[in-house]
């Protein structure tokens, strides 16, 4: 059986890479006490993994974990014992329980929801986002594993908007077509005819696709 945690990633912990998160995790569960179950072979390790990578120095409040169980653990004890193997900034907020054919959540994942607050020029980045949103075609310079290569970043973007404070904006994340919030606010800028400041990126939700195709939170497929 397999149990999903939703937790948060905030405030100095930004700053921990993945594979850092990755050990930081595996302690926690030791410390937890849940039935984790190992894999096999000369280096066993807990059976789990992370629906999406977060970048160094992004903030989260949606990022989800899947661990396989050895046994059930009521949801209300796993939840609880989670929330005590791990500090303040990286919050539990959620737990559920799925069946070992439901897909991976690394493969429901279709787009993220984000919050960008930058430190300054947020009018003029507002401009920018406006005339994106009229262009047909923005192209940009994305890094790949093979090098760099230029796309049009327009139809990853599938809302923009903004708030009082911040951009908002829900793009893309899939293993073909990904648009990451800082090569849209790198557009924006340029679009804008800024320099690209210094922002707050916060992912709020991560997304798949329900019955009927539309987004949906990871945590409720």
């Amino acid at each position: 059986m397999r149990c999903v945690f939703r937790f948060g990633k905030l405030d100095r912990l930004r700053f921990v890479s993945h594979l850092d998160l990755q050990r930081y995790m595996q302690r926690a569960l030791n410390r937890s006490g849940l039935p984790v179950a190992f894999s096999q072979g000369f280096n066993p390790h807990p059976v789990m993994s992370f629906a999406s990578a977060l970048a160094m120095g992004w903030e989260s409040e949606y990022e989800v974990l899947d661990i396989k169980f050895t046994k059930h653990v009521p949801e209300r004890e796993a939840l609880a014992r989670m929330r005590g193997a791990l500090p303040e900034e990286m919050p539990v907020y959620s737990v559920r329980y799925v069946d070992d054919r439901h897909p991976s959540m690394m493969a429901l994942v279709k787009m993220a929801d984000y919050r960008v607050t930058p430190a300054e020029c947020f009018e003029a980045l507002k401009n920018g986002a406006r005339e994106f949103l009229f262009s047909e075609r923005v192209m940009a310079v994305r890094k790949t594993k093979s090098g760099e290569r230029e796309i049009d970043i327009r139809p990853l973007c599938v809302s923009l908007t903004s708030d009082d404070t911040a951009l908002v904006m829900r793009l893309m994340l899939t293993e073909t077509d990904t648009l990451k919030p800082d090569l849209l606010l790198n557009s924006l800028s340029k679009l804008a005819g800024i320099e690209t400041p210094e922002v707050r990126i916060l992912r709020t939700k991560l997304l798949g696709l329900n019955a009927q195709g539309k987004p949906a939170p990871l945590m409720e497929l």
